[in-house]
């Protein structure tokens, strides 16, 4: 299980690449050497239409990136994967950060399994592919 939810601001439609984003997150998940099963990754984004950002003065915009995953993979992993990862978000939104203001966050939580209810047949899908 790897879910990530990408919410951005309504004022960036137009300027950001998100689908771009969508698909630099679900390829990195997809390339961790099989720490994240194909068959559990899931990036989706949500539009923000209501929000307000410092002093709701100004023009200000954010990206933010919430990873949910089961618990299991080691610190060094997690430290060294979402720290490259976010590294390719800051590339992918440089131009724009150069031009506007602009917060991007990303935050990694864990999952409780005993919280975690699933049904999925896509496993079976990819086990014959990687």
């Amino acid at each position: 299980m790897a879910h990530a939810i990408v919410e951005w601001t309504s004022n960036l439609e137009g300027e950001a690449d998100i689908h771009g984003l969508l698909e630099l997150i679900a390829a990195a998940m997809r390339d961790s050497g099989g720490v994240f099963p194909w068959g559990g990754i899931r990036v989706r984004a949500i539009k923000l239409d209501d929000y307000v950002i410092a002093d709701g003065k100004a023009d200000d915009a954010f990206v933010n990136i919430t990873v949910k995953m089961g618990a299991g993979r080691s610190a060094e992993f997690k430290r060294l994967f979402f720290s490259g990862l976010f590294e390719e978000v800051k590339a992918h939104f440089a131009d724009l950060y150069a031009r506007r203001y602009l917060a991007l966050s990303m935050y990694v939580e864990e999952a409780d399994e005993a919280g975690s209810f699933k049904h999925n047949n896509l496993h079976s899908r990819f086990k014959k592919d990687n």
